[in-house]
């Protein structure tokens, strides 16, 4: 959904390669290089990854993709993983050149490729590629002026969560999160990133339509003015702005909050928890906003060949499906979703993998850029200007 205007592509370096290919930009820009092959295997690779995107059996047997993948490439590719709350921590982790990939949401992918941080990635040297789901290729949060900045992971939608031991019924509207005399006053949970003001222009849409709302992340002065003014009104009612998931089960869990904004992981955990905490989450009418997560490499990466045997790895069937259960999203690869259904059952249904009418109600998160996309021009409030609204609003 990002239309960066890329000024230089970059090459992946230190990859032993016997030759590159070229792909055409469309543009005066210089061709990107591609590895043609993986060269010899590293001792280890550094991950930023989403909590529960790197499992290595430590939080449960059952669930372990990481020594299988060690043992895979020979006991190469020691993996050193750090886990991140939001894509801002992300950022500031790549910024350090300590890693060799991300998993990043799309509201980071789109800055990692115009700092110059993401290589360009061949997508012929990941045979797994071939079977990701069409609707995650070519996205404009993993592919930039026509060339591939990544390999798709999963997606999911951001949920309205409630205690439904305390808030009685089924809600179905955002009006629970926005409206002053909400059942769960005071209470709130809300994600604690300047993303989260598209959540309140996805709430205008529908319910102020006269502001002309048609992406939540192309907001010019009066749209934004609306959204950001939502916020400010809703600041009284929040309890926290959450970043660790972990953190917010622990707040439902006591009843310190008491609805909000959440993802399906936290609602999977909270369930079957013993005992387990009566928690009920829905895709309200409004629709939402959510991800499409990305596996981008560093493009001064210590450890490419490796990160390439990652990226095969990571959206392979069985270890994809065994993500998209425990993380609790759909998987990107169609013949992931045989697994999850053995390991869930109606796995890839209950998350839609594979249902586009579901996910044309998900806006995923995506930078917001000055150029509207559309014949406004650049009078779109850039990420910069959410970054400070968002600073205002929580005060």
């Amino acid at each position: 959904m990002t239309r960066l205007r890329i000024s230089s592509l970059v090459a992946i370096v230190a990859l032993v390669v016997s030759a590159c290919s070229s792909a055409n930009t469309g543009s005066s820009s210089p061709a990107p290089s591609y590895p043609a092959s993986i060269g010899p295997l590293e001792d280890s690779l550094n991950l930023v990854a989403w909590v529960g995107y790197v499992e290595d059996g430590s939080n449960d047997p059952n669930y372990d993709w990481v020594h299988p993948f060690e043992a895979s490439v020979g006991g190469k590719c020691k993996i050193n993983v750090k886990t991140a709350g939001t894509s801002n921590d992300m950022k500031t982790l790549i910024d350090s050149g300590d890693y060799d990939g991300v998993s990043a949401s799309g509201n980071l992918s789109g800055r990692l490729v115009a700092a110059n941080e993401a290589a360009p990635v061949n997508v012929d040297l990941v045979p797994s590629y071939k079977d990701v789901f069409p609707a995650l290729k070519d996205q404009p949060y993993n592919t930039f002026n026509g060339v591939h900045y990544g390999i798709p992971h999963g997606r999911g939608a951001n949920l309205l969560a409630w205690r439904s031991d305390i808030i009685p019924g089924n809600l179905d509207s955002w009006s629970t999160l926005f409206d002053p005399n909400t059942p769960a006053k005071g209470k709130l949970s809300v994600y604690d990133d300047p993303i989260y003001i598209a959540d309140a222009a996805v709430y205008l849409m529908s319910t102020q339509p006269d502001l002309g709302i048609k992406n939540p992340y192309e907001l010019d002065q009066k749209q934004f003015d609306a959204a950001v003014g939502l916020l400010r009104a809703q600041r009284p009612n929040i309890a926290e702005y959450w970043s660790d998931a972990a953190a917010q089960i622990q707040s439902y869990t006591a009843g310190e909050v008491t609805a909000g904004t959440t993802w399906q992981y936290q609602v999977n955990a909270m369930t079957a928890a013993s005992p387990a905490v009566p928690i009920k989450a829905v895709l309200p009418r409004e629709g939402s906003t959510g991800w499409s997560d990305t596996w981008m490499v560093y493009s001064k990466a210590k450890h490419p060949n490796c990160m390439y045997k990652w990226l095969d790895w990571i959206i392979s069937p069985q270890v994809n499906a065994q993500v998209a259960v425990w993380f609790g999203e759909a998987p990107s690869n169609s013949k992931a979703c045989e697994f999850a259904d053995k390991l869930e059952p109606d796995h890839c249904a209950t998350f839609h993998a594979n249902d586009e009418a579901y996910f044309d109600k998900v806006y995923e998160w995506t930078v917001p850029e000055a150029n509207c996309g559309d014949s406004r021009g650049a009078v779109c409030k850039d990420y910069s200007a959410w970054l400070q609204a968002w600073t205002e609003v929580k005060g």
